[in-house]
This record gives C-alpha cells, sequence and structure tokens, in this order.
C-alpha cells in the first residue's frame, strides 16, 4: 500500500521542474514517451503534458513528435551560431550571469566561440566591470567592439574564420591563444559524456578550446541541461581538467561524483522554467 502511494501520489504533487527531470530521464531510459503515458503517471492534463515536453524541446532534452516526443539523436551535428543563439536563451544569460559575476577588476578571461560565451560578454558590459576579454568569436569581439562601454579590453585571436561558427580556428589561432594567460577561462562544449569527456562536434574548436583551458588559472564549463544529452566526435579533455561547472540543472548522478571527487565546484544556477 505505502509502495503504491509513492508511485502515485507523489508524482502528482510534483513541481514543473521536477516532473521535467523526471521525464527527462524517462526519456533516456526508454529514448520516447507519449503525453498519455505523462497523463497517466503524473496525473497532469494533456495541455500540461505538452507544455512540459515543450520546455524539454526548448532544452535540448526532446524532439516532439505526434502525440509525444523522442529522445534527440547523439551525434556530432552542428548548428550555425545564428541558429544556437535563438536556443536555450534564459539558460545560457542565467548561466553567464553567474559566471560574470566571478569576475574581478582587472582580470583576464578567456571566452570561447559559444553562444554561452557571447551572453558571458554580455554579462560583462551590464556589470561595467574592468576587464580583458580574449576571444576567437566574431560574434563578441563585434559585440565588444560596437559597444560604448570602454571598460573592457579586447584582444580578439586571429585566423580561418569558421563561417558556420562565426569564429577563428587553425594553427595561428591556436598559437595565439597559447601566447597569453588568462585568470579565467569560461567555455561551453557540444556536450559531456557520462564518464566526464568534454566534447565538441569540430576538431578545430575543440583544439582552441583546449588551448584556452590550458592556459587560464581557473576554467570553467557553462553547460545548459542540453549538453548533458549530447556528444561531439572530438574530445577537447576532462572534467578533471577544469575547476568548475555552472549548470541549470542538477548532474547526472556519475558526472556529480566524479566531479566532486575532482574537487570541482559545482554549481546550479536560479533558473526555472516551471513557473
Amino acid at each position: 500500500m505505502g509502495q503504491t502511494e509513492h508511485n502515485t501520489s507523489s508524482p502528482r504533487t510534483m513541481l514543473a521542474g521536477a516532473r521535467r527531470a523526471a521525464i527527462a530521464d524517462q526519456l533516456r531510459t526508454a529514448g520516447s514517451v507519449t503525453v498519455a503515458e505523462l497523463e497517466e503517471r503524473f496525473g497532469i492534463s494533456s495541455m500540461t503534458a505538452r507544455r512540459d515536453l515543450a520546455d524539454l524541446e526548448r532544452h535540448g532534452l526532446a524532439r516532439r513528435t505526434h502525440g509525444g516526443a523522442v529522445l534527440p539523436s547523439i551525434a556530432a551535428h552542428e548548428d550555425s551560431f545564428g541558429s544556437r543563439m535563438a536556443t536555450a536563451t534564459e539558460a545560457k544569460s542565467a548561466l553567464a550571469t553567474v559566471a560574470a559575476a566571478k569576475v574581478c577588476e582587472g582580470e583576464a578571461v578567456f571566452l570561447d566561440s559559444s553562444t554561452t560565451a557571447w551572453h558571458v560578454a554580455q554579462a560583462l558590459l551590464d556589470r561595467g566591470i574592468g576587464a580583458t576579454v580574449i576571444t576567437n568569436s566574431l560574434p563578441i569581439m563585434q559585440l565588444l567592439a560596437n559597444h560604448a562601454s570602454t571598460t573592457i579590453e579586447l584582444i580578439g585571436i586571429g585566423g580561418q574564420l569558421r563561417r558556420l561558427t562565426q569564429s577563428y580556428v587553425g594553427p595561428f589561432a591556436v598559437h595565439t591563444t597559447l601566447g597569453h594567460f588568462a585568470d579565467r577561462c569560461f567555455f561551453s562544449v557540444k556536450g559531456v559524456t557520462a564518464d566526464g569527456a568534454l566534447t565538441d562536434a569540430d576538431p578545430l574548436e575543440a583544439e582552441i578550446k583546449r588551448a584556452m583551458i590550458a592556459h587560464a588559472e581557473e576554467a570553467v564549463l557553462l553547460a545548459d541541461r542540453s549538453k548533458l544529452t549530447a556528444r561531439g566526435l572530438n574530445v577537447i579533455g576532462r572534467v578533471d581538467d577544469l575547476t568548475g561547472i555552472i549548470t541549470d540543472g542538477p548532474l547526472p548522478g556519475a558526472l556529480r561524483a566524479q566531479a566532486e571527487s575532482a574537487g570541482l565546484t559545482v554549481e546550479e544556477t536560479d533558473e526555472r522554467d516551471g513557473r
């Protein structure tokens, strides 16, 4: 009797954030879910179930289908900078706010070519702090160069322009990166594997990120929830190479245990789309 109460009554009183986390877990286990299954399991309306699936899709944790959703493919596909800017913007902004708050006056910061790093640059401008940004991202360069603020010094990393990601890569870019040291590095990835490998879709992008991590006093991964269910072809490094992770959702148990055993600081943002 007590077991029945645990399985039926408790899920029905779940807050939206906890319920969606449970749905994401079900997707990872089963690979698919239907609206009818969610109605039955959580005692919610079809409208609420569809809203939950829409939220998971916005965070890259599900791909909606007729009558339900499936787990997104784990692949090396790489989207353009423009399309990624329109994805999970609230989560990325929340991650960026936490990251930018860590920067002290006069520090140097590596920012990679991710859209999350673009949000960090914007958050630094909003703070009005004096800092130096070193980046291979053309959109970040444009953001900082065109802003009226004079508090941010910009060091642009040049090289071969990848139009898809609007970033500079290649041997010259790596050489330029290794010619600098920074107090902090904020970056994102295509995905993190269950055993703690940091991956990217492109080998040239991976090489730049690897160089930034190596020449930063502190390297912090900014990972929205979509990064925990995806994987790229190219290994950047491992969680052990970092000093911290900022995420907008709980890390899977094995990954969290690995991060904590390596002495990483793991922080979760306050962004919750369950209101």
